[in-house]
């Protein structure tokens, strides 16, 4: 339980360092959008190695990857509704948004984390943190644009970053207790999730705003995570 929430407070700090720094300082788009291009390429890794690769052994084709496209297909549905009934440039929608990308992600992290210490997960762990970054600092400064003062924005991003962190602790403890086929569909999941948000929302975003950079730095989040794992 502490390792879990340890995991859960080294991702979710991203949130707060972000917060704060957008709160105060407006940082170039393209600087964003290249850290968003390194943390995809961070994320595939780990979705493949930490989460996927494990659920296939356990459970098989049919059962994980059949979990892996229904994972992505619940995301897509929440952000369908969420771009619905939600306006795009709303303090509440940058925090939904930020919501619906990390609590897949935390949970994730707290299932990964089953049976395993923190190394074990090491790759997962920093791909979440250079996901949640950005996001916060653009985040932040989507927020006091809008309106909003800068206190709002710090906390704000900080009380998001407590929540996303118990959900590492939620994930770990309550799937702790499941079968091996069970938990493997869970892994599988929340690997479908977090992909479909990649491919959905963080992928197009870093290239449209970065330009063909971004394709560097994904790569540099790929090799660096990639190493991370041997």
């Amino acid at each position: 339980m502490l390792t879990a929430l340890l995991v859960g407070a080294i991702a979710s700090s991203a949130l707060v360092i972000g917060g704060i720094l957008g709160a105060f300082w407006r940082p170039p788009q393209r600087l964003l959008a290249v850290v968003m291009g390194f943390a995809a390429g961070a994320l595939i890794i780990a979705v493949a190695f930490d989460l996927f690769e494990k659920s296939f052994k356990a459970a098989g084709p049919l059962i994980a990857g059949g979990s892996l496209v229904v994972g992505a297909a619940a995301f897509m549905g929440a952000t369908e509704l969420l771009d619905r009934y939600s306006s795009s440039t709303s303090g509440f929608y940058l925090l939904a948004n930020i919501l619906l990308d990390g609590i897949p992600e935390n949970l994730a992290m707290g299932v990964a984390l089953i049976g395993k210490p923190l190394t074990g997960i090491l790759s997962l762990v920093v791909a979440i943190f250079f996901s949640n970054f950005p996001e916060a600092l653009g985040g932040a400064v989507g927020m006091r644009d809008s309106g909003r003062s800068k206190k709002f924005a710090i906390i704000s991003w900080s009380v998001t970053a407590v929540v996303l962190a118990i959900m590492v602790v939620i994930g770990n403890a309550v799937f702790s207790s499941f079968g091996e086929v069970p938990l493997a569909a869970v892994r599988a999941l929340a690997a479908g999730a977090v992909l479909a948000g990649l491919a959905e929302a963080i992928m197009p975003q870093a290239y449209g705003e970065g330009g063909k950079i971004v394709a560097i730095a994904t790569t540099a989040g790929f090799l660096l995570t990639f190493l991370i794992t041997q």
